[in-house]
This record gives C-alpha cells, structure tokens and sequence, in this order.
C-alpha cells in the first residue's frame, strides 16, 4: 500500500515534525529556554511528542504561539497547554460538533481559531495562549503514524525551527524493532561537520539511540543557522533484519501485527504503460519535466520488460498500437517519440486511460504485472466530462486485473477525482509539485513501482478478527505490506498466519505463529493495539472516499468510533483545544490533500469462461457488481425448439478483441483434465437460462473431491468429508489441496492449478462461475478452461471473416459479459461458431456424470 508524498517526492516513511514557536511580538519579549523533540518507533509505529517551554519575560501579559507541522500521513493524538500548574488538554469531538462550536465562537468576533494548511509533505498545528506577566507556559503535542517502506529504508524525518537559539535544545530518538536492526543512517542538513559533535548514534542489535543536543552558540553557527537559531533537518534511516521471508510477526495484549517485506525473490517481468497528458495547460515546465523523467524511467526499463505509451489532449494517440519489449532499438525509438511530445488541445481523460487498458488487456502475458501509469494536469474537459461515468467506465475496464497509479501534476488539478479512480483500481494517487524537482518526483514515484516481486497476494489469519487489508494486487521489492488485526480472547495458540501470492508464475506460500517470547516493550500502552488503530482508520478514509450512500456512511460512523476512541484527528473528527477561562477556545482540523491555507477569519468545512446469456442480458439484476453494470444488447429471440444459449469468452493473442461462442445450457462440460497430476473438473450447467453452473465437481488422484453447489462446499480428502458454508471464511490446508474461503469465492489450489469458484446470484437464481487462475504445467491439458488464446487475422469483404489456422471462419462483432471478475464488464467479441472454437465438436467437451 503506497500513500502520501514527502520531501523530494514519494518519500514514503517519512516521519516529520517542523516546529516554530514564535510571539507575534518581534522584540522577543519572551524566550524559549526548553525545546526537546522525542520520537520513539516500536515495530515501524513512531509516536512523537514535541514540547516547548516558553517563559513571558516583560511585566505584562502577552500572547505566545505555537506553531507546529506534522507529516500528512500522521494523526494529531494529544495537545495539552499548561499555564501556572493548571494543564489545558485538547478534546477529539466529532467534526461537525467542534465546527459548531467553532462557528459560534466566529460569529461573536472572537479568535478563529487553529490555521491548518497543506504543504508538499505538512499540515500545520497553530494555537496561540495568552501568558501572564513574567509567566510561563508548556505546550506539549503527540502525533501518531505508522513509517512506511520506500526502496528498502524507513525514513525519520525531523526538521526543527524554533526561531532562536534554546539553552536546552534536544532531540532524542529510541528505534525499538525485535527482528533487528539491520543498519541506521543519520543524514540532512543538522548532521554538518559543524554539529556532528552534537549527534550520538548508538546501535546495539534490535535498538538504537540517537541524540542530537547542539549547544546554544552551535545552534548560530551551522550552515543553516542564524540569529533565529537552527532551521533544518535530521534524517534517521534504517532498515531491519529480514532472517525469514515470512517477515515480522508481533502480538502484544489481543493485537498483532504483520510486516511482509520478503526480497530474495525474482523480479516479475512488468507490463506498463504510461498515459502522458499533452494538453494546453502542461505548456512550459510541466512538459520539459516530463519530458526529462519519461526519458530518465525509458532508460530504467528492464530488457524483459514490456511497454508502451499513450499522449492525450483532445484526442488519443498512442506511439505503439501494441505493448513492445523494452530492448535498445525499442527504446531508443520511443525516447524519440518523448522528446518531440508537445502541448495541445483539450483534456479527454477517459478515452486515454480506457485505451491504456484496452493495450494491456491485448497483452496478457504469464508470469508478468502489469500496471498503468496516468500523469494529468487537469480536468478531463472533452469527451466524456462526467467525473462519476468516467470512474465508472474505467473500473469497468481494468476489472481489478491490475493497478492505476494517478499521477496528479500542480495544484489545479482535481485531485479528489484521481485519487478516487486511483483507488477503485487498486493504485494510489499522489500529487506533483510543479517545483524544480518536479522530474526527480515522476522518477522517484516510478522506482517505487520498477520492480514487482510478487502479484495476488493473499494474507490469511486463521484465529484473528478485525483485520486491516489483506488482499494486495501487487507487492514491490524495496516497500512493505503491513497487516494488524485482533486475536479474540488472546488465544495466540490458535493463531496462524499463512501468505499465498504468485512469484513470476509460480505460486509459493510462507506460514508462521507468533514467537513464544514476547517482543520489549518500549511504553505500557500497547503500541500495537494503536498501530492497528491508525491503520484501520486510513484504510477506511480511502475506502469512504469510493463510496456512496448508506455503504459511505457505514463506512464513515465505523472509522469516527474508532478516532473517537484513540484520540486521532482525521478529516472525521476535530480537536477543540480548551484554553483559561475567558479566552476562546480553538478547533484543529485535518485538512484534505490540496486544501489552500484558511486564514483566520474564515470557517473550515471542511483467462477462462466468461458467460453471456442473450435472453437475459438486460436483466443483470443482483445486489452485486453485476447491476452495477447493466447492457444494453438486442436480445435474441428463440423458440421452442432452440436451447437457449450460454456465451463463453475465448481469450485472442495480440488482439484487441477476443472471440466468443454460444454453448446450449443443461449441459456437463468437461472444464479441465490435467493427466500429469490426475487432476479433473466437470461442471454442470444449470436449466435456467438466467444462471450459470449449478455444481462444479474436482477430482484429485482416486480418493479425494471437491464439490461445489450454490449451498455449499463438500471436501473429501480421502478419509474425511468437511462441508462449509459459502457465508464463511475459511482457509483449510492438506499436504496437497489449499481451500479458501472468502468473500463467496473459493480459491482452490491443487499441484501446480490454481482456480477460483464465485458465487453469484441473479434474478434470486444463484449460480457458480469458475476462473482459471493458474494454468496447470503440460502440453497435454484439455478442456473448456484450458483452450489457449486464439490468433487470428481479420479478413475484411462482403462479410466479416477471420483467418484462423489458415481457415477463415464467418464471424460478426457482438458482446459479452466477463464473470471472470466481480465487476462483470461487458466486452466487445466476435462471435464464432461453436465447432470453430472448440476446433472439433461439443461432444469432445461434454461429460455424461460430473
């Protein structure tokens, strides 16, 4: 999971604290005589705690600020004000109640409290109290925020500015990681040779210690220093010990904690393809700078890598009509084509992103990822403008076969829209700031993705409950894949974690139980009951944002609990800071990625079967993803005579279409033989002509089955037979079959085939569709899921023809639906007879007991 942006650009672990504290009066009527910064991260979760002691020095009271920033990524947790031995402590409320206390206070004249901005990588912490003469004041923030993994290091970033030299100036550091500390580097702008004598590093196995304690005259003297004392930044690196590719498991108090960060893998052959906006308004140095990095990322490309790139304005153009291997000659050309990319036109959005996937559907290729990569400045402003069908379109499109990063160039650009169709598709959406850096940003964001090590990846916690995200599309050598979730009643024995992912094409699998001996524990709170917290609740916040409805507000009262409960302020909730009777109080919002300043006097509001049935294609009717796609297909009349027809989707090789043919229902298809491991499937087509299979029969060896229906799952593994219920979620594991159960799929895994069975219901008829996910090994695999992908030529006279096989077969362009993904698309085809299909007849493909 990438998220948030930093200093360069995709700096992902960044932890950072910016921290001014400064009086409106310029006299410095007031003195800092205490600044300490104090971060401690335990199992990559850093808690920080900055505070600042400001005493009033003149004979009449004044108003002393505080002024902090803190990463994007992290949550305000605590503030506390203490004046004279009485404490002021902030209180978390839910947004819209603080906002009315906060209108309140506005409408009467009064402060308008907290200014909360955006920069690149902060948000802005600002309250202001006033001091009784020759007083002092205390004011102490804690932020919250799980480091994230970028290109093999955690980075802690902490940049301080207090506006004046501080006798007593500190910054301490505790890293506390029970795999071990693998290595720890201090770099940024505090670590020169005129302050290197105030750092102490000290690593010892799984902790360490930095200290940064400048005195005062050094704080005048370092290169970024001055009258106004230090302004710069102290960067903590470090990585851990990896010693099992299982990763790192942690239980503290009923909560766990996995980190997945596995490298001695091969790098996954990638398919991408970069949809580059050429309009009007990336005139100038938006375009000289992606011109520069498409030129810099052309030349990282692997040899084995596949690619292609699309230019857009009002129209589409693409340099290639088809995915290319990333060889010099390639290479060389399209560099070419980068340097000659020139600003034009409009901003047709939809039709460049729907092309980009339409390339790579035409390229499917085992054992490779694929990803698209969209870089816009703006608004889509031609051809399809609706902001809604165009996510609509495009999540229909990429059916969750593979990632959309949005990348997001200057501060125009509608950045909620990207973000969103980012990710409904399984990408994430980051901004590019049209700064002198802008080129670095586009390449540091492509490094993170450069190399894939692993594709469908599955986390499965047998014994856990409440778990954060455990399905990932992709994972990238360098990141980290982070999972938490609670163990009911603390039964740590029950509990097993187990990874099934696919490396190139073959499928592997780690599994482990939590360590016997339990990790140090850096403070009595558990820390990972937190870390738990903050990530349920960002996961959440991307998952609202997809949303509507009910299911928006479900989603939304599930995350305001959670931040009410540990104290986090996120664009759901506000933090009211209560101050000395007769002052006003003051409310810290979390502001949205773009939000300009609010200044004070304003308020904040802040390949296998696929299946068509003609006479029913316009009756798509479930509370599932396929109402979400209803066509629009002449239906086909039949009579009585005449089986209605079942639509099968026959994959093409280097084809934009694929090719399709109608099978009559009621009938037992032969799904799958692979002599090799003695393994068959058979399914049953159901009589309605609205269904699909009614039952999917596996048989393994002699003595062990599988059968599916629409109530249930039987597994016999030869000495016991196990029924579950498809409600359920379940992973059950012989020494040769692997069962999960999830979401109304079950994913089977037996030998080398990997397929999985859905669920569906429609017009209240359920029905089973299976997808083969992983092709079994062998030239000698038969049946309707093993037909390769079909190459063909189109034949172009009176009537539409393709040349198969030196054959040319009558074909006309028709539809289907894809059930081979939840989303269910309706998809272009040429429909073929069966028998030129089948290349034989139906015979060969049926079977007369399941």
């Amino acid at each position: 999971m990438m998220t948030g942006v930093s200093v360069g650009f995709g700096l992902l672990g960044l932890l950072l604290a910016c921290v001014t504290t400064a009086p409106t009066d310029k006299n410095r009527d007031w003195d800092i005589y205490s600044f300490h910064i104090n971060s401690t991260v335990t199992s990559r979760y850093a808690t920080t705690i900055i505070t600042s002691r400001v005493a009033n020095r003149i004979d009449q009271s004044q108003e002393i600020e505080f002024h902090v920033k803190i990463p994007k990524n992290a949550f305000i947790s605590k503030f506390k004000m203490t004046i004279e031995g009485q404490t002021y402590d902030g209180i978390v409320k839910q947004k819209e109640e603080a906002q009315q206390q906060y209108t309140q206070a506005v409408s009467r004249g009064q402060s308008a409290g907290i200014v909360s901005s955006v920069g690149r990588t902060l948000e802005e912490f600002k309250t202001s109290v006033t001091v009784a003469a020759l007083s002092k004041v205390t004011f102490e923030l804690t932020y919250e925020e799980l480091l994230k993994r970028r290109l093999g290091k955690y980075e802690l970033l902490i940049h301080a500015r207090p506006m004046q030299p501080v006798a007593d100036f500190k910054i301490d550091v505790y890293i506390n990681e029970r795999p071990g500390i693998n290595f720890l580097d201090i770099t940024g702008g505090l670590s020169t040779e005129a302050l290197a004598n105030a750092i102490t590093k000290t690593h010892a196995s799984s902790e360490a210690w930095v200290h940064f304690y400048p005195s005062k005259e050094q704080q005048s003297q370092c290169e970024s220093c001055g009258e106004q004392g230090l302004n710069g930044d102290l960067v903590i690196a470090y990585d851990v010990h990896r010693k099992t590719s299982m990763g790192d498991l942690n239980e503290a108090k009923g909560y766990f904690v996995h980190h997945f960060a596995p490298s001695n893998l091969p790098r996954i052959p990638k398919n991408v393809v970069f949809i580059i906006d050429r309009s009007g308004s990336m005139h100038g140095r938006k375009m000289e700078q992606t011109r520069e990095a498409l030129l810099k990322i052309l030349g990282d490309l692997a040899e084995d890598d596949h690619f292609g790139l699309i230019t857009f304005d009002s129209s589409v153009s693409t340099w290639r009509k088809e995915l290319l291997p990333a060889n010099q000659d390639n290479l060389e050309a399209a560099k070419s084509f980068a340097r000659h990319i020139h600003e034009r036109g409009a901003t047709d959005i939809n039709a460049a992103v729907l092309e980009g996937t339409a390339m790579l559907n035409r390229h499917p290729q085992e054992g490779s990822a694929s990803l698209l990569i969209l870089l816009t400045d703006g608004d889509p402003t031609t051809g399809e403008t609706n902001l809604e069908k165009i996510h609509e379109n495009i999540k229909e499109a990429i059916g969750k076969k593979f990632p959309l990063y949005c990348l997001g160039f200057g501060m125009d650009v509608n950045f909620d829209f990207l973000e969103k169709m980012a990710l409904e598709n399984g990408g994430v959406g980051r901004r590019i700031y049209t700064d002198s850096d802008a080129a670095l940003q586009l390449q540091g964001f492509y490094e993170e993705v450069a190399t894939p090590l692993l594709t469908d990846v599955q986390m499965v916690y047998l014994g856990g409950a409440n778990l954060t995200q455990t399905n990932f599309s992709q994972y990238y050598n360098g990141s980290e894949i982070v999972v938490a979730g609670q163990i009911p009643d603390n039964n740590i024995e029950m509990f097993t974690a187990e990874v099934i992912a696919i490396s190139k094409s073959n499928r592997v699998m780690y599994s482990d139980t939590l360590p016997k001996k339990e990790p140090i524990e850096a403070r009595s709170d558990s820390h990972i009951q937190r870390l738990w917290a903050y990530l349920t609740v960002k996961q959440l916040l991307d998952k609202e944002v997809q949303l509507s409805g009910t299911a928006k507000e479900k989603v939304k009262k599930e995350a305001l609990d959670l931040c009410l409960k540990y104290g986090f302020v996120t664009p759901f909730t506000s933090m009211v800071v209560t101050k000395p009777q007769g002052e006003d109080s003051q409310v810290a919002h979390k502001p949205k990625e773009g939000e300009k300043r609010i200044q004070s006097s304003q308020v904040d509001y802040g390949s296998s079967l696929h299946f068509l049935n003609h006479q029913v294609h316009n009756y798509l009717d479930f509370n599932d993803p396929l109402r979400a796609h209803p066509t629009k297909t002449t239906m086909r009349t039949t009579t009585t005579t005449v089986s209605p027809l079942r639509r099968f989707l026959l994959p093409a090789e280097g084809q934009a279409l694929p090719l399709c043919y109608d099978i009559p229902v009621a009938l037992s298809l032969r799904l799958l033989i692979d002599p090799n491991n003695d393994l068959a499937m058979n399914g049953q087509l159901g009589q309605s002509p609205s269904a699909g299979y009614q039952k999917i029969v596996i048989h393994y060896r002699s003595d062990q089955h599988i059968e599916l229906d629409t109530t249930g799952i039987t597994f016999n593994d030869g000495q016991n037979t196990t029924y579950f219920f498809w409600s359920l979620k379940i992973n059950h594991e012989t020494d040769s079959v692997s069962l999960i159960l999830r979401d109304k799929e079950m994913d089977v895994t037996i030998a080398s085939t990997r397929v999985v069975i859905m669920l569906y219901k429609r017009n209240g008829i359920k029905f089973l569709w299976p997808v083969l996910r992983q092709r079994p090994t062998g030239d000698n695999i038969i049946g309707l899921m093993a037909l390769p992908p079909v190459a063909y030529e189109e034949v172009q006279g009176i009537t539409m023809k393709l040349k198969i096989q030196d054959k040319e077969v009558d074909v006309s362009r028709d539809s289907a639906v894809d059930l081979s993904v939840r989303s269910a698309p309706n998809v272009a085809c040429w429909l073929m007879p069966l028998q030129s299909a089948l290349l034989g007849g139906l015979a060969d493909f049926t079977v007369t007991q399941l």
